[in-house]
């Protein structure tokens, strides 16, 4: 007879993502997961695998849940110049709003992990990439409205701009000042002639 689960496992990863956000991998133990997940270690490993199997499906699940998400609904608006715009806004009134200072998970697992856990840095890296993909069709398509001038250089504008974010998301941590962070944006916009 098949084992059934007596949770909900989407909502039960939520649970983990949330901890391992706020937490980081290491700083999290199989007991903070037990706890926060409700459920007990044997359903964590039958279901999800072992930790470090979790902490990936949960970092996938907010990258789907947030990054993706985000970027799709902004790369549908009027005026590219003013998703780039958004974006930004947007993490910063989340930064402001966030009394735990969780920052951004990818970011945060960029700084934890992805030097020395090849798979995870892979993961990282191809979001990052993906989102400096975002950039440059968003500033390829303002030039061709017009919103920015065509002798900018998309690619170059592009990683401005996430060198941009990911900076303020990292001093998002520890400084999570709004004026430190709208000059952060406005500098990348500024950049963008």
């Amino acid at each position: 007879m098949p084992w059934i689960k007596n949770f909900d496992v989407e909502q039960t990863l939520d649970k983990a993502m949330q901890v391992f956000w706020a937490r980081g991998y290491e700083a999290t133990s199989m007991q903070d997961l037990v706890h926060f997940m409700g459920i007990n270690r044997g359903s964590i490993y039958a279901t999800y695998g072992d930790k470090r199997k979790l902490f990936i499906s949960a970092l996938q699940r907010y990258d789907q849940d947030w990054r993706q998400s985000q970027l799709a609904v902004l790369e549908s608006h009027p005026s590219p110049r003013a998703a780039i715009s958004k974006l930004f806004n947007d993490w910063i009134e989340r930064i402001l709003r966030d009394p735990d200072r969780c920052g951004c998970f990818l970011t945060n697992t960029a700084l934890e992990m992805a030097s020395h856990d090849p798979e995870i840095g892979a993961l990282v890296a191809k979001t990052q990439r993906e989102t400096e993909d975002f950039f440059a069709r968003l500033v390829k398509k303002a030039q061709g409205l017009g919103e920015i001038p065509a002798a900018t250089s998309p690619r170059q504008a592009a990683r401005t701009l996430l060198a941009a974010l990911i900076g303020m998301l990292v001093l998002a941590r520890s400084r999570p000042e709004r004026a430190l962070l709208r000059s952060i944006s406005h500098g990348a916009l500024s950049a963008l002639g």
